[in-house]
């Protein structure tokens, strides 16, 4: 959300002027709403610039002061000049980036598949502090997705992200794929406290009126107390055991209005009371899963499911489907941002599509080069994906290998940021993009 820096701290902070919105962390905020400031302005003003790393950008960038910090597969995280989008600095880590940032009291903290958390200054981009989880590991399961050979257990390449911090009171909490939820002192990395789960947990932390809100790899999502870790609440998403692994909380949760608002792998997006974990409503998305963090604003939660590739407007107290938006059947992993009467989403056809919420109907959209050049191969005649194309057979080998292909199709797996009219987005092409609107 929107930062406004008296100059003094501000100099501490970056030593720039500041501009007229930041967007520190994951989905904006602490609630992880993922609401931005702006006018909702409804036309395409082209791309004001692009910077390209050696590795994809999975990681969704944090916008603060005149810096746009990313993380990349190449094992670096980026700091990027805000109006040029030139090179400031880069940070070198031994394993992916694929956690998104978050900018607070001039570090910024961010975690990598080397099984490290680090905070690094802001302005220099020099080393902090760092801190050692108990091994990051992707899900894993036996007959994954129906995967051959049924009986090996298969690290899941869907599971892309890792758990994205939030800085609140002091502290900076994450999730790990150790299962453990870390909460640690921003300014040193002193442990906190940390709270086990029964699985990976990759989805990110939202903070809310004292608590901490995740959902974990074990189909659990938890309440937990900020201050200790301790359990308030916990709540059962759903089981399938016909076709393991249709299952498991991989959105990050969005808090609003005294309630919580999360995805499932088991093919609903939830509603609970934050306070004691009820359950208020559960929509169904006729078996597609909920990956996207819900966006939520003026009574209506906003989430897009996976193998449709629909958007759904829904209202938040009753769980009422308002709209569908089709956009045309390519997974939405990536979290919709909302920014007046905007709302953009992007998708892993390489498309970011902005939405007029007045009218439920997408207004304009852009695509990667990447996209332009590879996605017929992989789309039906109306321009949807076409599962049976990707993936050659049921062998897990050959699943990997549809993913990597969706991939190479400068796909969005980041999630849109809105600030000052400028959309920042990371793809799957390497190429970090700021998109004008006016």
């Amino acid at each position: 959300m929107r930062h406004t820096f008296a100059l003094a701290s501000l100099a501490v902070l970056l030593f720039q002027p500041v501009l007229a919105a930041d967007a520190p962390m994951f989905r904006g905020n602490a609630q992880h709403t993922g609401v931005y400031d702006g006018t909702g302005k409804t036309a395409f003003g082209g791309v004001k610039w692009t910077f390209h790393a050696k590795g994809a950008f999975i990681s969704s960038p944090a916008v603060v002061g005149d810096t746009v910090f990313a993380g990349s597969t190449d094992g670096f995280l980026y700091a990027v000049n805000r109006d040029a989008g030139t090179l400031k600095w880069k940070f070198e880590t031994k394993g992916r980036v694929v956690s998104s940032p978050a900018v607070a009291g001039g570090m910024v903290y961010f975690g990598s598949y080397d099984s490290t958390f680090y905070a690094v200054d802001a302005v220099t981009g020099t080393l902090k502090w760092k801190f050692a989880t108990a091994g990051e590991r992707r899900f894993a399961a036996k007959h994954l997705h129906g995967s051959e050979p049924a009986a090996e257990t298969m690290p899941d390449p869907w599971d892309c992200y890792l758990s994205s911090p939030v800085v609140s009171n002091g502290k900076v909490i994450f999730g790990s794929g150790d299962g453990n939820v870390y909460a640690l002192d921003a300014a040193n990395g002193a442990l906190v406290w940390k709270f086990k789960t029964g699985d990976v947990v990759h989805a990110s932390p939202a903070v809310a009126n004292g608590q901490v809100y995740i959902g974990s790899w074990d189909t659990f999502f938890y309440a937990l107390n900020e201050a200790t870790g301790k359990e308030a609440w916990r709540f059962k998403t759903g089981d399938d055991f016909a076709i393991h692994n249709q299952t498991g909380i991989q959105s990050s949760a969005a808090v609003a209005d005294g309630m919580v608002f999360f995805g499932a792998r088991d093919s609903h997006l939830y509603a609970l009371d934050a306070t004691t974990g009820t359950k208020r409503w559960r929509l169904s998305t006729k078996g597609s899963w909920v990956i996207t963090s819900p966006a939520v604003q003026t009574g209506h939660v906003f989430a897009g499911t996976s193998d449709t590739g629909l958007m759904f407007d829904v209202e938040a107290k009753t769980g009422k489907l308002v709209a569908t938006i089709d956009l045309k059947g390519w997974p939405l992993f990536a979290s919709p941002a909302l920014s007046g009467a905007m709302l953009y989403a992007s998708s892993m056809r390489g498309e970011v599509h902005a939405i007029n919420l007045s009218t439920h109907q997408p207004i304009w959209h852009f695509t990667t080069d990447a996209s332009k050049k590879g996605a017929a191969a992989y789309a039906t005649a109306d321009g949807a994906l076409d599962w049976g194309k990707p993936f050659d057979s049921a062998f897990y080998d050959d699943g990997v290998g549809g993913y990597l292909k969706l991939l190479m199709l400068g796909a969005f797996l980041a999630s849109p940021v809105v600030a000052d009219d400028v959309i920042y987005i990371g793809a799957t092409d390497g190429n970090l993009y700021a998109l004008a609107v006016k």
